[in-house]
């Protein structure tokens, strides 16, 4: 079956269909990011500077002794260090030297050392993100008149909240002020009426770069960017207010990290910087709708791409270790993840014509989706089956929850019009977006319900409670999703646990009453 989705994103690719897009006016550690430190140029330096300009991560190993030193050796190498996660021992740095890496990796005190991208760095990937369909003005005015007088007026499209007993749910609670969601993302507009009463601004902050920005509004996608991480949000915390669309936890904190750069690319370095200051900066819960550019997988044996998944790593166990439950999506590539091997076709995607790769999925990692004590997510259709386009695997995805699909293949019950998942977009809009990236919040949304539920839970206990109030799944065998006659996937496992669904798909209404 033809693939849905593009290869740079967790959102599936669709047509946009209508034009008209309707505007409603209605464990503790220290310190790990040490400030920013601008190396310059030191006497007896003769490292080569006419190479393009590219970034680097250098992960070190020992102790400040080693890691001062390894600093001095990046300079010596022709590096400018841009900032050091010194509590996690990953250095953000760039350099024109041409063989900086193969330079710094025979430094002693660096553990691995690579490139984050293959292109030169401008002055300065989640799935077709242009591809959202838009709520008509129509479908608006019916879903009001059929709203309920505990529902906000648009909730009655959210056919999502009842696949996860989420409506249920929030007739005993909307969830904690004092849980945050971080949203790892293409940025949030917080401006947006359904966004503004939740956003945590303290909490918010541009790592494009790799090096964190909180002047005002960086945290925001500019309007010629990705509206991804806006619609992420409102699906985990738009605010139950009268107006609107409904988030899974509507009473939490969300914040914005944005992570993606002008071209749509998640850079290590940046992701690195997203999980570090979220970290630091009191989240409860990480969504992570993406996979870290430009390679969709990262082989551990390749001395670049190995540094990435050691960094990405590094940065996600700081993340958990500070009290976070990280949350990511699975992807929309429809792949077994549990194969033996996979065909990988245009990576590293910041490259002209890559050449296409097998690789064996338990050696090349999808970060940070595959990286340990991540809970990687599936997708389901209105219909309570796997997404069309969904990837899975037996032991690589713990849950799943809604994520859209084709409405040809998975037509929601009325008064729900639309197979994807509606919620906000920038400038006080609303549409329809379907991928993995729509699944991952409703987890994430529900793992801030528990925590609400247990505010002194760890990170472990939450996951626990997430996995186990999970309503079991079977397996969808044969799978034959658009009726062509042909398998499009193959389920293994029984119903406790299986490649389609994990565990089950996560329930709201259990994670507040028990």
């Amino acid at each position: 079956m033809a693939q849905l989705g593009s290869r740079r994103s967790r959102t599936l690719a669709l047509p946009v269909g209508l034009a008209l897009t309707a505007s409603l006016g209605l464990v503790p550690m220290a310190t790990a990011a040490a400030a920013p430190t601008k190396a310059v140029a030191s006497e007896g330096v003769s490292a080569s500077t006419t190479g393009p300009k590219l970034s680097y991560v250098v992960n070190t190993k020992g102790g400040h002794s080693t890691a001062a030193k390894v600093k001095k050796a990046i300079v010596k190498a022709g590096g400018t260090i841009v900032i050091a996660y010194d509590r996690i021992g990953v250095i953000v740095v760039t350099s024109q030297n041409p063989a900086f890496g193969e330079t710094i990796r025979r430094v002693k005190g660096v553990h691995s050392a690579g490139a984050t991208r293959t292109k030169p760095m401008a002055a300065q990937s989640t799935t077709d993100i242009e591809a959202e369909q838009p709520l008509t003005s129509a479908e608006a005015k019916s879903a009001a008149a059929r709203a309920s007088d505990d529902q906000d007026p648009l909730e009655p499209l959210l056919w999502g909240l009842p696949a996860i007993k989420a409506d249920k749910a929030h007739q005993k609670t909307l969830g904690s002020r004092k849980v945050t969601v971080a949203v790892i993302d293409t940025g949030v507009d917080d401006t947006h009426p359904d966004l503004a009463p939740n956003f945590d601004r303290r909490a918010s902050a541009s790592c494009v770069g790799g090096a964190p920005n909180t002047t005002e509004g960086a945290w925001r996608p500019a309007p010629t960017e990705s509206n991804h991480g806006t619609h992420v949000a409102g699906t985990i915390a738009a605010a139950k207010n009268g107006i609107g669309v409904t988030g899974v936890a509507p009473n939490v904190k969300v914040s914005g990290i944005k992570v993606s750069d002008p071209d749509g690319f998640f850079y290590t370095e940046a992701v690195v910087c997203g999980f570090v200051w979220a970290a630091e900066h009191g989240a409860d819960v990480t969504n992570n709708s993406y996979f870290t550019d430009p390679w969709m997988f990262n082989c551990k044996d390749d001395e670049d791409q190995g540094a990435l998944v050691e960094a990405v790593a590094r940065a996600s166990r700081y993340a958990e270790r500070k009290g976070a439950v990280n949350v990511a999506s699975a992807g929309n590539s429809n792949f077994d993840l549990a194969a033996d091997e996979i065909l990988e076709t245009g990576s590293p995607n910041d490259s002209t014509n890559p050449p296409n790769r097998v690789i064996d999925p338990s050696k090349c990692l999808d970060i940070p989706m595959q990286l340990p004590g991540v809970v990687t997510v599936s997708a389901t259709g209105a219909k309570g089956l796997k997404a069309s386009y969904s990837s899975y695997g037996l032991g690589v995805v713990d849950v799943a929850a809604p994520g859209g699909d084709r409405t040809q293949f998975q037509a929601p019950d009325a008064p729900a019009v639309n197979g994807l998942i509606l919620s906000t977009l920038p400038d006080g809009k609303y549409g329809y977006k379907g991928g993995t990236s729509m699944a991952s919040p409703h987890v994430s949304g529900v793992a801030a319900l528990i925590k609400s539920r247990y505010p002194h839970a760890s990170p472990s206990t939450v996951k626990a409670l997430l996995t186990a109030q999970a309503d079991k799944h079977a397996c969808t065998n044969p799978y034959d999703i658009d009726g062509d006659g042909k398998i499009d996937a193959v389920c293994e496992g029984g119903k406790n646990k299986n490649g389609f669904y994990g565990v089950g798909i996560v329930d709201a209404l259990d994670a507040v009453r028990k």
